[in-house]
């Protein structure tokens, strides 16, 4: 997915899992462990300039995102070491950034995807949607 605004070029690359009648969340992705947020690599977010997410200044460049997928609260995770193969080296000395959100129930998403809501960025698979707000920095 890539988006272009104005000012800020946007890319977000991600593997796609599936439902798969499986339980997702809990079971397939555990709570309260590092996930790689998608499927095979890990997912790679890239912005040309610096950016606020939920509030908080993120650098220009590209990033790993991982998450820690939490029943009531997730963390979502910008690592500054790009095009990892899932979560297996992820090494939390290279996070550059940290913001916790509210995952909500939605309706069900066969195929994990991202969407891009207004000034959010919206994961939504299985049953549960998960947004976090990007913001240009002024």
């Amino acid at each position: 997915m890539r988006i272009f605004s104005p000012v800020t070029f946007f890319s977000l690359e991600y593997g796609r899992p599936k439902v798969r009648g499986r339980e997702i969340w809990g079971g397939l992705v555990p709570y309260e462990k590092i996930w790689r947020t998608g499927a095979d690599e890990a997912t790679t977010i890239a912005v040309s300039k610096d950016v606020n997410v939920e509030g908080e200044k993120l650098a220009a460049g590209t990033y790993s995102l991982f998450t820690i997928p939490g029943k009531t609260e997730w963390t979502i995770i910008f690592n500054k070491v790009a095009k990892q193969w899932g979560a297996y080296r992820y090494d939390k000395a290279q996070d550059a950034l940290r913001v916790n959100v509210k995952p909500e129930a939605a309706e069900h998403v066969e195929e994990m995807t991202f969407q891009i809501e207004g000034n959010k960025v919206v994961l939504r698979w299985e049953k549960l949607s998960v947004p976090f707000v990007i913001s240009a920095v002024k």
